[in-house]
């Protein structure tokens, strides 16, 4: 990682965390049922996640009561705009953009000495069967104050109204009481921390929960596609729900994509883009052995690409060049099918969202694509970064630098 690191390309937006901000992060995990991090210092993301919290307790989604529960952090203005990094849900991000467009002022104010716990709602209190996913409809996002801090503002006003009453104003006690609220919490008299409940309505989605599960519903008939195929086959034992229900490993899914004007595919077009040579250059990748030369260099160099090309087997060299082959033999007759000479999976990952689609329904097709067949670096880096990252960790030092140079040369 230390590569993706130094090319900023690794998280490079996180929050740091340290001294007293520590310490209301901590009251956050325990008033949300978790517990306390014994980190000193640590990093967070726009919705309050922190990889090093992650890794300390060995639980990527520890900020979730259980799948159907999921919450969120804020303790600093400086989160507002930020990545979320490793959201549950793909509407996350819209969230938290949402909550910080309707609260950021006071937001703002709260986090100068206190922290904000998120509750996310759904009206789901657990997730029992994978179809459980249909009922994600309506989020009521609900704000808790760590101290009970608007809690103790009504406190002091009563204690302020009690005060002027009658002649309190000369009673020790009642000083007391009025000093004791306002050293440890500040006067709150005049604050604004009332976050009145937001509700989020959800579409089409994809959520890690059972294993990761797309959620498309606003076209045709609503799908839904598994990731985990245990989850699949129990989903599809369900009678009682008008769905089509895929694995997304599945062929048909494709077509049914396709039928739906879901996603489409113009080969000749294709062949023409940036996009269909970086994913050629990847499967020119996944076939060279050993090479004399740096796989980035053999990736760059037209010369060095035709001449590796040539050494490897004539089965590698036909599923490399076989858009290429396709389109010249339709050219003579229109005999040839695509899956006759094209790759499936390569074949795949040429399609795109289909143009009628609304841009955050598009983005959530091109995370379902980069799912099924990631061959595009720069797509796979934009739409699914986790898996990116864990696919990395494995590649030739050289072809890291290639996919780094393709990313930063494209953002």
């Amino acid at each position: 990682m230390n590569k993706l690191k130094q090319a900023n390309l690794y998280r490079s937006e996180l929050i740091p965390v340290s001294g007293k901000l520590v310490e209301r992060y901590n009251k956050c995990l325990v008033k949300l049922g978790f517990t306390k991090t014994k980190l000193k210092t640590f990093h967070i993301d726009g919705i309050g996640w922190s990889p090093e919290i992650a890794e300390e307790k060995e639980e990527t989604n520890y900020l979730n009561n259980g799948e159907a529960n999921p919450h969120g952090i804020i303790i600093s203005p400086l989160q507002k705009g930020k990545p979320v990094y490793l959201p549950f849900h793909t509407f996350d991000r819209d969230m938290m953009k949402y909550v910080f467009k309707i609260h950021g002022v006071k937001i703002k104010d709260i986090t100068r000495d206190s922290a904000i716990c998120l509750d996310f709602d759904q009206k789901i209190d657990a997730f029992y069967e994978p179809l459980d996913v249909l009922k994600y409809n309506k989020i009521t996002i609900h704000f808790h104050l760590i101290d009970n801090l608007d809690r103790v503002k009504e406190e002091q006003l009563e204690l302020v109204e009690e005060f002027n009453r009658d002649n309190n104003f000369i009673s020790e006690t009642m000083h007391q009481k009025l000093l004791d609220s306002a050293k440890t919490y500040g006067d709150l008299r005049h604050r604004d921390l009332e976050l009145h409940e937001l509700e989020y309505s959800t579409d089409s989605f994809y959520t890690r929960a059972f294993g990761g599960v797309y959620l498309l519903r606003d076209f045709i008939v609503p799908l839904v596609v598994f990731e985990d195929e245990q989850w699949h086959k129990e989903a599809i034992k369900d009678t009682t729900h008008d769905v089509l229900i895929y694995h997304i490993d599945q062929p048909e899914l494709v077509d049914k994509l396709r039928s739906h004007s879901i996603i489409d595919c113009d080969l000749e077009a294709e062949v023409k883009t940036e996009r269909y040579n970086r994913i050629k250059k990847f499967e020119m990748f996944q076939h060279l052995k050993q090479t004399q030369h740096p796989v980035q260099d053999i990736l760059n160099d037209p010369i060095l690409f035709k001449s590796y090309l040539n050494k490897i087997d004539i089965k590698s060299r036909k599923k490399i060049m076989s858009v290429e082959r396709y389109l010249e033999k339709i050219e003579t007759s229109n005999q040839f099918k695509i899956a006759d000479i094209i790759d499936d999976k390569l074949y795949v990952s040429l399609h795109k969202p289909h143009s009628s689609l609304e841009a955050k329904h598009q983005d959530l097709i091109w995370k379902l694509l980069m799912n099924i067949s990631p061959k595009d670096v720069l797509f796979w880096y934009w739409y699914d970064k986790e898996d990116f990252y864990t696919k990395f960790k494995d590649w030739d030092d050289s072809f890291k630098d290639w996919a780094i140079e393709t990313i930063r040369n494209n953002i």
